[in-house]
């Protein structure tokens, strides 16, 4: 087991415990018990505390900064929207996969959806796009599946 799965797995037991589904944490506290630079931290929220997953994460940086950890329970077109609303103009390869993986993994969209979207935006598909275009239209063909689903 990574030292991710272990941050996240703290965190997620915090949650768990939190009467009221948000739990507030110092990134040097955190860092310091596990071990690890307060980017580590940074990566662990991303990737396991998005908005594909479930969470709203506020982060204040300084001597008393803190990370605050909230699980929402959004409806599936909320969540397709937020999506939607949160890639902007441009979106590459690695960031479509991941957001399509947690989206997938959260049932927000079928495993089959989730296939041929990656097939649609993968670079092969979008190989006769002039390279400093195919995030552009990958974002534009990701957002119109996102449309189309909810």
């Amino acid at each position: 087991m990574g030292i991710s799965d272990l941050i996240a797995g703290f965190i997620q037991q915090e949650l768990d415990a939190a009467d009221d589904g948000m739990v507030e944490l110092q990134r040097g506290d955190l860092a310091q018990k596990f071990n690890c630079v307060p980017s580590q931290i940074n990566y662990v929220m991303s990737t396991r505390f998005s908005p594909e997953h479930g969470y709203i994460v506020e982060s204040r940086r300084g001597g008393n900064g803190y990370i605050r950890i909230t699980r929402v329970r959004i409806d599936r077109k909320t969540l397709l929207m937020q999506v939607i609303n949160s890639i902007g103009d441009t979106l590459d390869a690695q960031s479509a996969k991941a957001i399509t993986s947690n989206l997938a993994d959260s049932g927000a969209i079928e495993p089959g959806t989730a296939k041929l979207l990656l097939a649609a935006i993968s670079e092969n598909a979008l190989r006769d796009i002039p390279k400093e275009l195919r995030n552009i239209v990958r974002a534009s063909i990701f957002k119109q599946v996102m449309i189309y689903a909810i």
